[in-house]
């Protein structure tokens, strides 16, 4: 036992004087406990991956850059693929069998089974893909990528003037520093579920769980819908309510118009077209409860 424990000091002390000394330092200094966090970052399945971060800000250049260019943008649209008769029967089969949930849920946060079940299609194929990235490797990769100069040789477009390069450098820490609130959320979420988070699966970005959330969206707006006093988003009942908050705390209301509803879909991933793809799920598996009832 005490070989076991001399050995977890080494390798929290080998992290400290390495590639990722300032995300310890930073979480030591926001109330982390330095030993358990260096413990975290001294782990040999962590690797430092700048691409996760030049991925993104490529994106975000080149959609910076076409939406200055001349000519008409698309129109948000549905999203075919998602109404495939397969995938609705699919998605049909997934409401009955969560029907009993779904018209607590209903009552509850007056966000419809529907709605909810369309959700959980778009996000992970109704449970069946929760992502196979390691999310605190990809926050991890982020947040310490906040520094430019460590993806600079990765940035795809090599003309740029000194107005974009200067947004695109100011733009890079802010994604670093979201990425570092998002680490910090998922320490805390893994804490309190009793699991280790170097092995929380996640989405290419972080989102984590059934209802594909950000570790911060988890924290505010997750909720225990087991009843087993741990908000556990790989398990179904709690994904589910916690989606319902989520949709019900952005003001849905089941009166509302289309052009509302899709409003507050909209927040939950920022895409016209997710959104109307979602509504427009919810409405073919409404339309299939009503042919086939229950």
């Amino acid at each position: 036992m005490a070989a076991v424990f001399v050995c977890v000091l080494g390798l929290a002390a080998a992290a400290s004087g390495g590639l990722w000394d300032p995300l310890v330092g930073r979480l030591a200094e926001d109330g982390f406990e330095r030993r358990k966090v260096a413990y975290l970052f001294s782990s040999p399945d962590l690797e430092f991956k700048p691409e996760i971060m030049a991925r993104k800000m490529n994106v975000l250049l080149n959609t910076r850059l076409s939406s200055r260019e001349p000519g008409p943008r698309a129109e948000p649209q549905v999203m075919d693929r998602y109404l495939n008769p397969l995938l609705i029967a699919g998605a049909y089969a997934f409401y009955r069998e969560h029907r009993a949930d779904l018209t607590l849920i209903h009552e509850e946060f007056g966000v419809p089974g529907e709605i909810l079940t369309a959700l959980m299609l778009l996000e992970t194929r109704l449970g069946m893909s929760v992502g196979d990235h390691n999310g605190f490797t990809i926050l991890a990769s982020m947040a310490l990528a906040g520094d430019f100069e460590l993806i600079r040789d990765r940035i795809e477009r090599t003309d740029l003037s000194d107005e974009t390069m200067d947004w695109l450098r100011r733009r890079t820490r802010e994604k670093g520093d979201w990425a570092y609130e998002e680490l910090k959320a998922l320490i805390r979420y893994a804490q309190g579920i009793g699991q280790d988070p170097l092995t929380i699966r996640s989405s290419v970005y972080g989102a984590i769980g059934l209802c594909q959330f950000m570790p911060t969206n988890a924290e505010h707006y997750g909720r225990d819908g087991s009843g087993d006093g741990r908000i556990d988003l790989f398990e179904m009942r709690d994904a589910l309510y916690s989606m319902a908050n989520f949709v019900a705390a952005h003001g849905w209301k089941d009166s509302m118009t289309p052009e509302q509803k899709l409003k507050v879909i909209y927040r939950y991933n920022h895409s016209e077209s997710y959104a109307l793809t979602v509504l427009a799920v919810a409405d073919r598996i409404a339309k299939t409860r009503e042919l086939f009832g229950g």
